[in-house]
C-alpha cells in the first residue's frame, strides 16, 4: 500500500532527498564557518533536530549582513518566487569576493593574492614594505570655520571617514584643522621632514576645506584678502629636491574642495552640431608647467573632487559626495585593483550627472608604476 502511494506520489521521494541534500548542505556551511556564526549559535544548530536545522540557522542568520545569509533566509522563505532553491544557493559560490563583505568595512587582500600580485607583476609596481618594518603616515588638513567664509557642515563626517580608511590601510594618521595659509605650509613642511617617511613605501596628503581654481583656502580667506595655499607649493615640498625621504616612493594627494563657482554642468541635444564651452578648455600654461616640473616633480598622483574651475557638493548630514564614494570604492576594490583603477571607479560613479553634478579629476600623475595597497598585508 505505501508503496503504491509513492508510486502515485513520485515527488515524495525528491522531497526525502532533497532535505537530507540541504541538511548536507548546511552543515558544510556551518563546519566551514561560511556564516561566521557564534559558538552559541553553532551549538544550537548542531543540536536540532535534522527537520528544524533550517528554521535555527534562518534565526541566526536573520540578522546578519552577510551576503551568504541573505540568501539562505530568502531561499527557505521562498520571498523569491522566480528563482529556485537551487539557484538561490549558487549564487553563494558565484558572488564576486567583494561582496562577502559588508559595504561599510574595508575589504582585505589575502596574503596568497598578495604574492601572487607582487610575482607576476614584479616591476611593474611599487614595493610595499613588510607591515613589520614600515612607518606609513598620512596627513589630514581640514578647513570647516572660517572667518569670511561659510561653516562647512557635516566636513567632521569627512575627517572620520578618511582617517578610518587610512588607518584601516595601515597609515599614522596626523589630523590638522582650523588652519590659514600659512599654517599649512608650516604643517606640511614639518610633515615632509618626518623620519618615518625614510621607512616608509608611500605616503597620503589630504585636504578638505572651500577653494579656488588656483588652491586651497584658508580659514581668513576672503575676496579682499586672498588666503590660500597654492597647489604648486604642495608638490613643491614634496618634491625630490625638497623631500628626499620620499624619493621614488607614491605621494597621493586627495582634495575635497570646489575650484571655482561653476555647476560643471550643462544641458545637450541629440543634435550633431557638438556644444563648446570655451571655459571648459584647460589654462595654457598648465601644460608647460607640467613639462618643466617633471624632473624634480615623480611619483605624484593628484586626485581632486571637481574639474578645473566648477564647484564640489557636500551633504550636510552624509559629508562630501566625493570623499563618501572615495571612500566606498576604496574599501570595494583596493583589495585588488591598483590605485588609479580605484580611482576611475570613484569617476564612473559620478559619469551620470544626478541632481548635482561633478566629475573629479586625476591630474599632475606622475607615478611610474602601479601603487597596490595590499590592505591587511
Amino acid at each position: 500500500m505505501a508503496e503504491d502511494k509513492r508510486k502515485k506520489n513520485p515527488l515524495k521521494v525528491l522531497e526525502s532527498v532533497g532535505k537530507e541534500l540541504l541538511t548536507g548542505i548546511l552543515d558544510d556551511l556551518v563546519e566551514k564557518n561560511v556564516l561566521k556564526l557564534q559558538e552559541t549559535e553553532k551549538k544550537k544548530f548542531h543540536d536540532a533536530k535534522p527537520e528544524d536545522k533550517a528554521r535555527v540557522l534562518i534565526d541566526s542568520v536573520r540578522q546578519k549582513r552577510h551576503e551568504a545569509g541573505q540568501v539562505l533566509v530568502q531561499t527557505f522563505l521562498n520571498m523569491d518566487k522566480s528563482s529556485t532553491s537551487t539557484e538561490a544557493l549558487s549564487k553563494i559560490e558565484a558572488e564576486p569576493p567583494e561582496s562577502a563583505e559588508p559595504t561599510d568595512a574595508l575589504k582585505l587582500c589575502t596574503h596568497e593574492e598578495f604574492l601572487k600580485v607582487c610575482k607576476e607583476r614584479a616591476g611593474e609596481i611599487y614595493p610595499i614594505k613588510g607591515k613589520n618594518d614600515r612607518t606609513r603616515l598620512a596627513l589630514i588638513i581640514c578647513n570647516t570655520e572660517f572667518d569670511h567664509l561659510p561653516l562647512r557642515k557635516g566636513a567632521e563626517l569627512d575627517i572620520t571617514g578618511m582617517k578610518g580608511l587610512l588607518e584601516g590601510l595601515g597609515y599614522s594618521v596626523d589630523v590638522r584643522e582650523k588652519l590659514t595659509a600659512e599654517d599649512m605650509e608650516s604643517v606640511l613642511w614639518a610633515f615632509a621632514a618626518r623620519p618615518e617617511h625614510r621607512s616608509s613605501d608611500s605616503t597620503f596628503l589630504v585636504f578638505m576645506s572651500h577653494g579656488i581654481i588656483d588652491g586651497i583656502c584658508g580659514t581668513l580667506h576672503s575676496d579682499e584678502k586672498p588666503d590660500v595655499l597654492p597647489y604648486d607649493t604642495i608638490f613643491r615640498i614634496f618634491n625630490n629636491r625638497n623631500c628626499l625621504s620620499l624619493k621614488d616612493k607614491p605621494k597621493i594627494i586627495i582634495v575635497q574642495a570646489c575650484r571655482g563657482v561653476n555647476h560643471g554642468e550643462l544641458w545637450v541635444s541629440d543634435s550633431p552640431v557638438a556644444a563648446t564651452d570655451s571655459s571648459s578648455q584647460p589654462p595654457r600654461n598648465l601644460e608647460e608647467d607640467a613639462v618643466y616640473k617633471t624632473h624634480v616633480e615623480k611619483d605624484f598622483i593628484a586626485f581632486c573632487s571637481s574639474t578645473p574651475h566648477n564647484v564640489s557638493w557636500r551633504n550636510i548630514t552624509k559629508g562630501s559626495l566625493f570623499i563618501t564614494q572615495l571612500i566606498t570604492c576604496f574599501q570595494k576594490y583596493s583589495w585588488r585593483y591598483h590605485l588609479e583603477e580605484v580611482f576611475r571607479m570613484v569617476q564612473r560613479s559620478f559619469d551620470k550627472p544626478d541632481v548635482k553634478a561633478q566629475m573629479p579629476t586625476i591630474e599632475r600623475q606622475s607615478m611610474t608604476r602601479y601603487l597596490y595597497l595590499f590592505p591587511g598585508n
